[in-house]
């Protein structure tokens, strides 16, 4: 253990015992038979972060078909915030899909997607009177964000950011910055696209201590000179950047941010879908600095693993599409909204804002002390229970990309799943579900520490 267990209530009911338990090698021999299937059957252009073949889920832990239960710090990325099969969500949707399990929002509406979208309209940030749309996905939900951004304008263009991550559709592809692997070979893309320089703390070329004054006057020096103000409909970014490896901009920049979106007519649009529902200590990663967007896009831990998405933003923006401009067969699934509307009672009834901030504290301090031990540990950074370790060459910023495939394969083969990311393939990044218990994480963060040692 690197630090002792804080002293918070916590209970979670599940059907798995929270502990970690390795009974065969990872992968086992279950798995290793089923993934001969999964390379038979399936596409090979899917990924896989762990070789393993779930069988059940409960709280923080996976049950693998060799019996291995392996704490998960991934949380379907960061999906699972209430934990895997929480009972609230569990039978609200068998109770929805006892009644009903499809009938087309926009063909024979029903109260639950209403419901919903009332939930989101009162928690996300702002006074103002808002109004939401359900799409699938996160990927759909930008999409539809920007649609209604043009819409509302009356302009082209749509500004994002460096190491920025919004999905795998077409138009999301050239939102996205990381072209391999999820851009190579799949263009052209959709145009009236510009990206602009993000503050990236730790690989900031100047001095750090103006970087939000120098980025807000690169940024907005290339709207006005080579995109022109008035041709941008929004601005779009992550307010803590997820598949660019955590970044998290310097304190000031996203309030500058907005007041330059403001003063110039345009959308300001906070991409929250792996930063929302509790995940970095506020309800919203924007709360931190007080930001309210004029739109808010959220998707992963809105359903506990059902696929949800919505957008979110200022009534007047939202009705501005006319009637059949937005909508979708599965949008707003009622057993979806089901178990939204089981999230949002978790999140509040089990004070999961105020858990993550101290989830967050249990990983910030063990992974700081990790860095002080390990010279490979670049950075640490993160906000609530969204953090990540950046790794280089001792002695440099020149990115590890071989130490942090070792470390997660030794964390996989001790039971402990942990995600990669980054712009430069050398972030590890922990997602764990908010309600992990204080235990489970430690366990996971000495499995880490052995991880670090072993290099």
């Amino acid at each position: 253990m690197l630090i002792k267990p804080y002293n918070f209530p916590m209970t979670v009911m599940t059907n798995l015992p929270q502990e970690r338990r390795v009974v065969t090698a990872i992968p086992g021999p279950k798995s290793q038979a089923a993934l001969a299937r999964r390379t038979e059957a399936t596409s090979g252009g899917l990924g896989i972060a762990i070789p393993v073949m779930v069988e059940s889920a409960s709280g923080a832990i996976l049950l693998d078909i060799d019996g291995n239960q392996i704490i998960d710090l991934a949380a379907g990325i960061g999906v699972n915030n209430v934990g895997h099969s929480d009972p609230e969500v569990v039978d609200r949707v068998i109770a929805q899909i006892q009644n009903f399990s499809h009938s087309c929002f926009t063909v024979a509406p029903y109260l639950n997607y209403i419901e919903v979208c009332e939930k989101l309209n009162a928690v996300v940030p702002g006074a103002h009177k808002k109004k939401s749309l359900l799409v699938n996905s996160g990927a759909e939900a930008v999409e539809n964000a920007i649609k209604i951004a043009r819409h509302y304008t009356k302009r082209p263009a749509i500004v994002v950011f460096e190491h920025s991550y919004h999905g795998r559709t077409n138009l999301t592809m050239a939102l996205t910055a990381k072209n391999m692997p999820y851009k190579e070979g799949f263009g052209p893309f959709a145009p009236e696209v510009y990206r602009v320089p993000m503050p990236y703390p730790f690989r900031w070329i100047g001095d750090p201590s103006s970087i939000t004054e120098d980025a807000i006057e690169m940024i907005t020096h290339k709207i006005e000179k080579e995109i022109g103000a008035h041709n941008v409909a929004a601005i779009l970014i992550e307010p803590i950047q997820g598949e660019g490896g955590f970044v998290v901009p310097p304190k000031g920049f996203l309030p500058a941010l907005q007041k330059y979106c403001t003063d110039k007519g345009i959308i300001f649009i906070a991409d929250e879908v792996q930063t929302g529902f509790a995940r970095t200590g506020h309800m919203f990663a924007v709360e931190e600095e007080g930001v309210v967007p004029d739109m808010v896009v959220t998707a992963k831990g809105i359903a506990a693993g059902l696929p949800l998405a919505a957008v979110t933003g200022r009534s007047e923006i939202m009705d501005s599409v006319h009637a059949s401009g937005l909508g979708g067969t599965y949008g707003g699934n009622p057993v979806a909204c089901a178990a939204a509307l089981g999230v949002f009672e978790i999140i509040e009834s089990q004070k999961l804002v105020e858990r993550s901030a101290h989830v967050g504290k249990i990983l910030g301090d063990s992974l700081r002390a990790l860095a002080a031990k390990y010279p490979v540990i670049g950075e640490v950074r993160g906000r609530g229970a969204m953090q990540a370790v950046e790794l280089v060459i001792p002695g440099s910023k020149e990115p590890n990309t071989d130490a942090m495939n070792k470390v997660v394969k030794y964390c996989q083969q001790k039971g402990v799943l942990v995600l990669t990311a980054g712009t430069y393939s050398n972030v590890i990044r922990f997602l764990p579900p908010i309600v992990i218990s204080d235990e489970l994480l430690l366990d996971a963060m000495s499995v880490l520490d052995d991880a670090f040692a072993s290099l």
